[in-house]
């Protein structure tokens, strides 16, 4: 079994689509790692059972990057993906949909939902990234809780992180036989966790339900894979987060003002560190009492947040 680990030395920015490959992560199950995982440099998977096809979790931002995907995705299988499962709404996991006419999309019914409302507006936020010629390709079936779909004799089962965690429409993709987890955005490795849409206390139960589960391997929304330490390593960037937010609510200090005293500490490793701002937002108003996934203005904090850090957050896509 391959497991890919290691983060380039140095980040970058423009990372060329041909760094993104399909690696086997157990049998007959791949994994599409697009270095260095910063925004919009998703992860994707792919599981083929007997007979080729399969099912493919998630497709990428970019025209160029889901065409990648798929070249890598029919050099491992002849047979095209006859099933996509969106792990949430966000378009670096979804855009390249359409680049897969012979699949039928799988998601949350949210997920739908928040794809139809959203749009390409993801594309707004960085004008000079070459998005290409990308279509909206919505969900054709949805579920609530759970799903399971069988790939050629290989049972994957689709699981609900709700009510909210990176967002409220949060789909983990379980191998059970194969102990191989898909985890969507709900867990980053090397690149700092991101909750404004979702929630500080659901991340941290989705994190408990995913390790009860047992996997081996762990597929991240972003950056290299690893095991259950990628689920450890989250936790305790959302329990600081969560005692953050308990001072700064005691002491009157706006979340700004607090993430420029109190600065990423000891995640000042993990790429994209100024999520911290809207971050400790949204632990803010669950501390104050807000429920999980309660929307907050997501703009205005993308705003705050490019303040924060001194200039809109890089994208490589």
């Amino acid at each position: 079994m391959t497991v890919l680990r290691a983060l380039p030395e140095a980040r970058a920015v423009s990372a060329g689509v041909v760094d993104a490959t399909l690696a086997e992560v157990a049998d007959g199950v791949y994994a599409f790692v697009q270095p260095d995982g910063g925004w919009c440099l998703n992860n994707a998977g792919l599981v083929v059972g007997d007979g080729g096809g399969g099912v493919l979790v998630d497709t990428a931002a970019t025209e160029a990057r889901a065409r990648r995907l798929r070249e890598e995705v029919l050099r491992v299988t002849a047979v095209p993906p006859r099933t996509l499962v969106n792990t949430h709404f966000h378009g670096d996991h979804t855009f390249g949909n359409h680049l897969f006419p012979e699949a039928v999309v799988v998601a949350h019914e949210r997920t739908r939902l928040d794809m139809a409302a959203a749009g390409l507006h993801l594309t707004s936020l960085w004008p000079e990234v070459c998005w290409g010629d990308i279509e909206l390709t919505l969900p054709e079936i949805t579920y609530r809780d759970a799903l399971t779909l069988h790939a050629g004799g290989v049972r994957v089962e689709l699981l609900h992180l709700g009510p909210a965690a990176h967002t409220t429409n949060d789909t983990a993709v379980w191998l059970p036989e194969q102990r191989v987890l898909f985890t969507g955005d709900v867990v980053m490795s090397g690149v700092t966790p991101f909750c404004v849409m979702g929630s500080v206390s659901g991340s941290l139960a989705a994190l408990d339900r995913m390790r009860r589960l047992g996997p081996l391997v762990v597929v991240p929304g972003h950056g290299p894979v690893g095991g259950p330490e990628l689920l450890d390593a989250d936790e305790a960037y959302f329990r600081r987060l969560r005692d953050l937010a308990r001072t700064g609510v005691a002491d009157g200090a706006s979340p700004l003002e607090l993430a420029r005293a109190a600065g990423p500490g000891p995640f000042a490793g993990l790429l994209d560190a100024e999520r911290l701002v809207p971050n400790l937002h949204r632990a803010y108003a669950e501390e104050q009492g807000a429920a999980p996934g309660e929307r907050l203005d997501v703009p205005a904090l993308f705003q705050e947040m490019t303040e924060y850090h001194g200039g809109l957050p890089a994208c490589g896509a």
